[in-house]
């Protein structure tokens, strides 16, 4: 049987406009149709995993979402496990990781 994203994404329940914008950024995720064992891989497997992610147009939103909901596996955001472990352990500070991402873009474009 071949299942989408949706049914991969599952971190906890959202309510009100959280909810409106979590399925706005799903239905928009390349890998909404992949199969969801190729995301959810061990060790090095994750990084070639990661690749479906690399042209997504909501890879700043997905990465968010797992790093803001602490999800420990698979890919997400084209992160792996380790690498979402490391960002969390170097910014322990952050309450929100989509305002964090949008901060370092906007402060990227004015440099």
């Amino acid at each position: 049987m071949h299942k989408t994203t949706t049914t991969v994404i599952s971190s906890p329940p959202a309510h009100g406009a959280e909810a409106e914008a979590r399925i706005a950024w799903v239905a928009q995720a390349r890998c909404r149709q992949a199969d969801p064992d190729q995301l959810f891989v061990r060790g090095a497997a994750q990084r070639k995993a990661a690749v479906i992610c690399r042209h997504c147009p909501v890879i700043l939103e997905c990465g968010a979402d797992a790093l803001d909901n602490r999800v420990e596996f698979g890919v997400w955001g084209g992160m792996t496990e380790r690498q979402r472990r490391a960002l969390l352990k170097q910014h322990p500070e952050v309450v929100s990781w989509s305002e964090f991402f949008s901060a370092q873009r906007k402060h990227r474009s004015a440099v």
